[in-house]
């Protein structure tokens, strides 16, 4: 198997250690051609000098949504075309960081995961979104915006969620039955039911495709079996099997404690990380296997907070403790075993690979944690998505803090469960499961088509998976990118996709990085901004967010 951001990385060491002066030889001439290391450089200048144009002096190309400037005063419009808060029919993007902020970096994923990704994304967006919100007005989906992660009242308020906890961070049920129950908006519910499907898929896909060579592998490991990475790794003294054991009882330890000496902080019982480490060790080996072969990876989230929330339902901080412990163990393991086929590849010794993982996580650790500190304390409306030109509007831990609400605060029993308004989504764990069984059959029956087993479901449903707070621009973008460099080039100029197309990913996150923190440094810090039309809106569609069912009263908006 392969891993495709650890070829960007080898890719990039490579070129810049590689001598100058590349020539490739045709016949009895020499023909020069330009060096992985320049290549880079050049990328990486024009991707440096490109990137002040969307961030800074015209915003509005992060998002250019044509159809809301055709029909400005059209809500309709304004939903379909909205690459933020729309479905984004027609919107795309020339900033690289909308390209490649959730979705990964288009360039290195293999054109068959682009394909699932295309026709999941596409199902959602253009049939089964579309029929839920104007064709069936499902969970009254017009009393909502189309795409949000807010929640809402019933009459398409926002939710207050401030007065339903109490002092205790735990559930006020007085004032939750005062506010009623929450509502979300068609894509969000919607995009639940999606995840449900996707874990479910995850195991009966990797079972049926890959179980028999799991199965293989585990029994040939004993045996060694050497390719010519593994020959010249001989020479490096391996890591001691009990660095990995002390390492992981201290964490056990350290974590257990918190749990015990920090209860009214923490919120989680000792059982529970018994179990989120458990769920942890089950789930790494199918969501490798899917990461390794896509460069996707399916969410463990949704699964750890349901689960939490169904056992130990009122308590918030608990459940994002426990999916902490369980989603993102397993995301920091799938890490771990990239950043060691990084040293594989690059034939550094194991045991300095495993040192410096470790210091690194230690002081990234501390870093993170002292500069979030500084952030919610030093920046002025921070995370608060209503106030315009705001650098921090902190998408991703906007859906955490409506996850821990769902999940852990409200529980799932009172969203998902006989007392929400969304039980109907369980079935979709069920059709989840049973339909890599569907593929599969296909393939058997159908042994010469080797297209079919193409078709990843974990993938293909999943496809929606980071929606919010990815927007429909981040994948119409990545969609288009994706398939223009792992197809067009690939198939027409094949060893200029071989030679430089991970050098190209690396070039432009690298640029984006550098004139990122240029701009911050130099600009955001006093708040130095531009204003034009260009950086007043980021597309001009503000009435994407408006509910469109009669009587339905929200500021801004016109009402039907």
């Amino acid at each position: 198997m392969w891993w495709p951001n650890t070829l960007v990385q080898v890719s990039l060491f490579r070129a810049l250690h590689e001598e100058n002066g590349d020539e490739k030889v045709e016949g009895n001439s020499k023909k020069s051609r330009i060096s992985r290391g320049k290549f880079f450089v050049i990328a990486l200048i024009c991707s440096f000098c490109w990137y002040i144009v969307p961030n800074y002096l015209f915003k509005a190309l992060l998002s250019i949504s044509w159809v809301c400037w055709a029909f400005p005063h059209s809500v309709t419009a304004h939903q379909l075309g909205s690459g933020l808060n729309g479905l984004g029919y027609g919107a795309f993007s020339l900033d690289w960081t909308t390209v490649a902020s959730y979705l990964s970096n288009p360039l290195v994923s293999p054109f068959f995961a682009v394909a699932n990704i295309f026709i999941g994304y596409t199902s959602v967006i253009y049939i089964v979104i579309p029929i839920a919100y104007w064709g069936l007005n499902a969970y009254n989906a017009k009393n909502f915006p189309i795409f949000s992660s807010d929640l809402f009242t019933a009459q398409g308020q926002e939710y207050n969620t401030a007065i339903i906890v109490d002092k205790n961070f735990e559930l006020d049920h007085a004032q939750y039955d005062q506010q009623g129950r929450i509502n979300m908006s068609i894509f969000f519910a919607l995009g639940y039911g999606i995840g449900f499907a996707t874990i479910a898929s995850t195991i009966s896909h990797v079972g049926l495709f890959y179980g028999k060579e799991v199965y293989k592998s585990y029994r040939a490991s004993s045996v060694e079996k050497m390719d010519v990475h593994t020959r010249l790794m001989k020479k490096y003294r391996d890591i001691p099997t009990w660095w990995f054991y002390i390492l992981l009882v201290v964490s056990i330890l350290v974590s257990l404690a918190l749990c015990i000496f920090l209860k009214k902080e923490i919120q989680m019982p000792f059982w529970a990380l018994i179990l989120a480490a458990f769920m942890a060790f089950a789930f790494t080996l199918p969501v490798s296997i899917i990461t390794a072969t896509t460069n996707q990876s399916p969410g463990l989230n949704i699964i750890t907070e349901y689960l939490m929330g169904e056992i130990y339902p009122g308590r918030p901080i608990a459940n994002v403790c426990f999916k902490t412990y369980g989603y993102m163990s397993m995301s920091q393991a799938i890490s771990f075993l990239s950043d060691f086929k990084v040293g594989h590849y690059m034939k550094i010794p194991p045991r300095s690979m495993f040192l410096v993982q470790f210091i690194g996580t230690l002081v990234a650790g501390t870093v993170n944690i002292c500069v979030a500190w500084w952030l919610l304390h030093s920046v002025e409306d921070i995370c608060d998505s209503d106030k315009l030109n705001n650098l921090w509007t902190c998408p991703n831990d906007h859906v955490f803090f409506d996850a821990s609400i769902i999940w852990g605060l409200v529980s799932p029993k009172r969203i998902f469960g006989n007392q929400g308004n969304y039980s109907a989504l369980n079935w979709f764990f069920l059709g989840g499961l049973l339909g890599p069984f569907i593929v599969w059959l296909c393939h058997k029956a159908f042994p010469k088509h080797s297209w079919i087993p193409l078709i990843n479901l974990p993938v293909l449903l999943g496809a929606t998976a980071a929606m919010p707070p990815a927007t429909s621009v981040n994948y119409n973008s990545w969609i288009l990118v994706g398939t223009i460099f792992n197809f067009f080039v690939f198939r027409y100029r094949k060893r200029w996709w071989q030679r430089y197309n991970y050098v190209l990913s690396a070039a432009l996150d690298a640029g984006v990085a550098f004139m990122a923190v240029l701009l911050y440094l130099a600009l955001g810090v006093e708040d130095k901004r531009i204003k034009w039309w260009g950086t007043n809106n980021p597309e001009h569609c503000n009435l994407a967010i408006c509910p469109t069912a009669k009587g339905i009263s929200v500021d801004g908006c016109p009402l039907f």
